[in-house]
């Protein structure tokens, strides 16, 4: 006797279809026991079971297929799959308002994370893991390649996250291979690296299913997601992670020793605003790895190849961060005064209407939380009717909606100019720090630059003649005119290469 198990229908088939319960019969407590899909519990119930003389019992329900099928059975199963999808409806508006307020609803605890003893719902670090995600975000962000980072991780003998999850709380949900506890798999520490929880971020609707009988888990669109900035403590500041995301958006390819290019999210063209590729190979010799430009290459744009070699281009950008950081050394104060000047002209105008409009839209924004409550009023005591509120209130909460928008956005530049005189700051200390630079590498470029444009050679095809450099340094806005920051501080010759 095949007895009641519990699972969908299409498990029973194929032990139907095996013939390994030729000639038995399947008891269920009720007919929805079976399944809850009206469409694969019909065709069990009315060709696959007699097809294998199989014999269905519903002791709830009455139904014994030894006396036909029941005309009720094929209604009965349409309203057993109306209750699963109602079911299944109420469920996902209770996730939907709980990401809507900010709460998670995942349910899967990220490495480095555990639960707060206090509060099971908020997320501490770990302190036994915490420190291996800031470790692997620090490497990839030196340029340590995520091929590399895995053989360290394994030659320090870190256990997995797989691994420790079943240690520490048996889950086996991440198929710990228990024979190899160090083994780490690049598509672990590829998702950790593009996981912005470690920020201290909430991010609700990541994923979805199309419907209950879809289990498929697709890849949501970017305006669905909902994003709240510091709702848990952080494991990797900001700063490292954005610089990560910007390696991730540049070729990611490592060469032979594992290391990233390191100018991966940082080389632009000057001309078309597309990357800058590193070409290797090989039958290249390093010396003559060279870049060139996306655009170019792709055909996307009417661009040229802007060829620059990648061993000129690090002598350029060296000697230029040198002589900035030298300066900011050996004379603070003039590097102070010019750096803080550079933009004072665009800061001034923006603050002398920013402010004045900043408080102008919050003014707005209470009016019309006004208006929409006497109109509510008006709708209850019946001196407007619902569909004229409908109409008055969409409007005015577009309004509304609009400016909360602009007000964002208004806000997020003031404080951006707010941070100029922090990030000039940060840049002397830095460059106390950061006396001896012997060569060019990734942590020196994280440290002190934000963007590097190179323009195409002012003769094409000269063998004599460079190509222009641009330098965007750190403390220096996106909104100073495209300048290069050791232009702006100490009017050197412009260098090419």
């Amino acid at each position: 006797m095949l007895q009641a198990v519990h699972g969908w229908s299409s498990t029973y088939e194929r032990l139907v279809k095996s013939q390994k319960f030729f000639s038995s019969y399947l008891t269920q407590e009720d007919q929805s026991r079976l399944g809850r899909d009206y469409l694969q519990t019909g065709m069990l119930m009315e060709i696959t079971f007699p097809q294998y003389d199989v014999r269905f019992i519903a002791v709830n329900d009455g139904v014994d297929s030894a006396n036909g099928v029941s005309d009720f059975s094929g209604i009965k199963n349409y309203f057993n799959d109306f209750y699963a999808r109602d079911t299944s409806r109420k469920i996902r508006a209770v996730q939907r308002a709980k990401g809507e307020r900010g709460e998670r609803v995942g349910t899967t605890i990220p490495y480095g994370y555990m639960k707060n003893p206090d509060n099971p719902k908020r997320f501490i670090p770990n302190p036994e893991t915490a420190p291996i995600v800031k470790k692997i975000f620090e490497m990839y962000a030196n340029g340590i390649g995520i091929v590399k980072i895995c053989d360290i991780l394994s030659k320090e003998q870190i256990v997995s996250p797989s691994v420790y999850a079943f240690k520490s709380t048996g889950s086996k949900s991440g198929h710990p291979d228990l024979t190899r506890p160090y083994h780490w798999a690049q598509t672990t520490v590829r998702k950790m690296l593009v996981n912005q929880e470690y920020v201290g971020d909430t991010v609700n609707f990541k994923t979805y299913s199309k419907s209950n009988k879809l289990k498929k888990r697709l890849k949501n669109d970017p305006e669905n997601i909902l994003i709240f900035e510091n709702t848990h403590e952080a494991i990797v500041d900001r700063k490292t992670f954005e610089l990560v995301q910007k390696h991730f958006a540049g070729r990611r390819r490592p060469d032979k020793q594992g290391e990233m290019d390191k100018y991966a999210g940082y080389l632009f063209c000057g001309d078309c605003g597309k990357r800058l590729y590193l070409h290797r190979g090989k039958t290249i010799k390093p010396e003559n790895n060279a870049f060139q430009c996306g655009g170019f290459q792709t055909r996307s744009t009417d661009c040229t190849a802007h060829y620059i070699r990648e061993n000129v281009l690090d002598q350029i950008v060296l000697h230029n961060l040198k002589t900035v950081t030298a300066y900011a050394r050996e004379q603070p104060e003039e590097f102070y005064a010019i750096a803080i000047q550079n933009g004072e002209t665009e800061a001034k105008k923006f603050y002398t209407t920013a402010v004045r409009e900043k408080a102008q839209i919050e003014k707005r924004i209470k009016e019309l939380d006004n208006i929409i409550r006497c109109l509510y009023e008006d709708r209850v005591c019946g001196r407007l009717t619902p569909e004229r509120y409908d109409v008055m209130s969409d409007g005015y909460e577009q309004e509304q909606s609009e400016l909360r928008q602009k007000l964002t956005s208004i806000t997020e530049r003031i404080n951006e100019m707010d941070m100029r005189e922090m990030s000039i700051r940060e840049f002397m200390d830095k460059a106390k720090s950061y006396v001896e630079m012997p060569k060019l590498t990734a942590e020196l470029l994280r440290v002190f630059i934000r963007k590097i444009e190179v323009y195409e050679k002012p003769e094409k095809y000269s063998r004599t003649c460079g190509n222009p450099i641009v330098i965007h340094y750190a403390f220096q806005l996106p909104e100073q005119n495209g300048m290069p920051a050791s232009e702006n501080v100490m009017r050197p010759i412009q260098q090419t290469a």
